[in-house]
């Protein structure tokens, strides 16, 4: 374990606000500023806001960034057609019945970030390795929220899910749409492709899906770059839309297959809410779309009828 992943822990235990103070002053020297929980304005800084004010102790929350229980929250709204198949759950690894799952699928605990084992071929799995890895990822569980004190995964009980492998026609892992959300609506979607390669690209479009230069390579793009629009891509926005409805920041992850939406995740501090790569301007831009007061009482199934 790095110093950063035993420091961070550490200081969690002393003070969790005092853990991501020290991370954002490490991160952004160039802000010259102490991270603020009175007056945050990035998006970076009302996400550390938010862990400790609404998405903390929050039921829903919790319940919803938990990858397995979310499909509560989805079939609760009525969504039941964008899960993705389920092979099976389990509590511990030794549970898995390796000769009744199919030739490809994605096992994958359903806690964290990170913890996704994709089997593309079973005939070339190499089971006590793989069982090993999912022990040691499971290892992580009680000590996952304090890396970046995110209070929200402290009370999910751990579980394995098996689901169905996603792939594109030629055998391609699928192009990831991560919609960004304030306020309950949709406005942009980063597309991650090129992920088999180890270098994926990502590009921010907006809701006509024209490229928007609020990241790296987005503001790198030449002239008259365009994204390739997916068939179906209004559904992203039209699903996102229902899925954030009661979070003041969430991102929503859904796969676009032969028009059809798959769920990924709801993520609600990506990267732990320490996004040094984000252009400045961006993360002043998504932070004034926050509204710290949005949906702060909606704390559980029964509430979400309410927004």
């Amino acid at each position: 374990m790095s110093i950063r992943r035993k420091i961070l822990p550490f200081l969690f235990n002393i003070s969790p606000k005092l853990s991501v103070r020290v991370k954002f002053l490490t991160l952004y020297p160039h802000y010259r500023k102490f991270l603020s929980f009175k007056n945050p304005i990035s998006l970076d800084e009302k996400i550390q806001w938010l862990k400790f004010n609404t998405y903390n102790n929050n039921s829903l929350v919790t319940l919803c960034a938990d990858k397995y229980r979310v499909r509560e929250y989805l079939n609760h709204l009525g969504l039941e057609e964008i899960l993705n198949e389920l092979y099976g759950v389990f509590d511990q690894p030794e549970e898995i019945d390796w000769e009744k799952l199919p030739q490809k699928f994605v096992i994958k605990w359903n806690f964290g970030q990170g913890h996704n084992f994709f089997c593309a071929d079973k005939t070339t799995l190499q089971i006590p390795e793989t069982m090993q890895l999912l022990k040691d990822w499971r290892k992580t569980h009680s000590r996952f929220h304090k890396q970046y004190s995110e209070l929200h995964y402290r009370d999910i009980q751990p579980k394995l899910i098996c689901e169905k492998y996603i792939e594109t026609e030629d055998g391609a892992l699928p192009v990831d749409y991560k919609v960004y959300c304030f306020n309950g609506v949709a406005h942009f979607v980063l597309v991650c492709t090129n992920r088999a390669s180890g270098k994926p690209s990502f590009y921010f479009v907006d809701k006509d899906w024209e490229l928007q230069r609020l990241n790296k390579s987005g503001k790198e793009a030449p002239e008259g770059f365009q994204v390739p629009k997916p068939e179906g891509y209004q559904q992203l926005f039209e699903y996102a839309n229902r899925l954030a409805k009661p979070f003041p920041f969430v991102r929503v992850d859904l796969y676009l297959e032969k028009g059809k939406v798959i769920f990924g995740e709801l993520t609600f501090t990506p990267a732990g809410g320490f996004d040094p790569n984000r252009l400045y301007h961006t993360n002043l831009l998504f932070g004034s779309m926050v509204d710290l007061d949005y949906g702060k009482n909606c704390r559980s199934l029964e509430d979400v009828e309410k927004i």
